[in-house]
């Protein structure tokens, strides 16, 4: 098992290099954020990471990151936690009530349900619309084609505030590529923040735009076998 010091090196040694990255891009190093992607970690790395002080976390499904954050809650009050997985539209009450940002907006049946549960709850979580990029079928995210009347019926019809766009680029073609088309778009829309980057490619993200890179071999180290 991963011990503490082991986390904290490696959560310095991200900082570390995302600040440089940023500085050699003429870009302020504050304006980037780390987000440890905790999806399938145990317990006491979660507490490790907190002990570093690690406050902002990605999960990939919102039945794990209940188990992992909703009795965190009220001992951590700067706690972020960020959906970067897909969300199903049954989800959406649970959803709005544990995240603070929910970066896979990409479909009006969501869209719906996320305004009836922010309604509800009077709780409005920062929305990201995810960009499938590569436009690969079998990922989740709207076409570069659609996403400019996407997001424009997201802002109208909904009263939504697009926060940011955010992008999984396809494994088999240059990442860079993605996120400059992620930061084109995105200047386009007037979107400020980018969600883009990960542990194998997050100083190009950087270089390009990203306001937030989403790490998680390269923060926890690898998973237990």
């Amino acid at each position: 098992m991963t011990d503490i010091p082991d986390i904290q090196a490696r959560r310095q040694a991200l900082l570390d290099d995302i600040f440089a990255t940023a500085k050699d891009a003429d870009r302020p190093p504050n304006t980037i954020k780390l987000v440890a992607v905790s999806k399938r970690q145990p317990e006491a790395r979660l507490e490790a990471a907190l002990a570093a002080g690690q406050r902002v976390f990605g999960e990939n499904r919102v039945q794990e990151a209940q188990a992992h954050w909703a009795g965190r809650r009220a001992g951590w009050p700067d706690l972020e936690l960020r959906l970067i997985g897909p969300l199903q539209s049954n989800k959406a009450a649970e959803a709005v009530a544990l995240f603070d940002v929910i970066e896979t907006l990409d479909r009006e049946k969501l869209a719906k349900a996320l305004r009836k549960e922010m309604d509800a709850q009077k709780k409005a979580p920062r929305l990201f619309v995810q960009v499938n990029t590569g436009e690969e079928p079998q990922k989740a995210g709207v076409s570069p084609a659609e996403l400019y009347d996407f997001v424009g019926r997201m802002r109208t019809q909904y009263g939504f505030t697009i926060d940011g766009l955010m992008c999984i680029p396809p494994v088999e073609e240059p990442p860079g590529l993605h996120f400059a088309l992620l930061a084109r778009l995105a200047a386009g829309l007037g979107v400020p923040e980018l969600s883009m980057g990960m542990s194998s490619d997050y100083p190009t993200a950087i270089r390009l735009g990203a306001t937030s890179v989403r790490i998680g071999t390269g923060f926890f180290g690898p998973r237990d076998s």
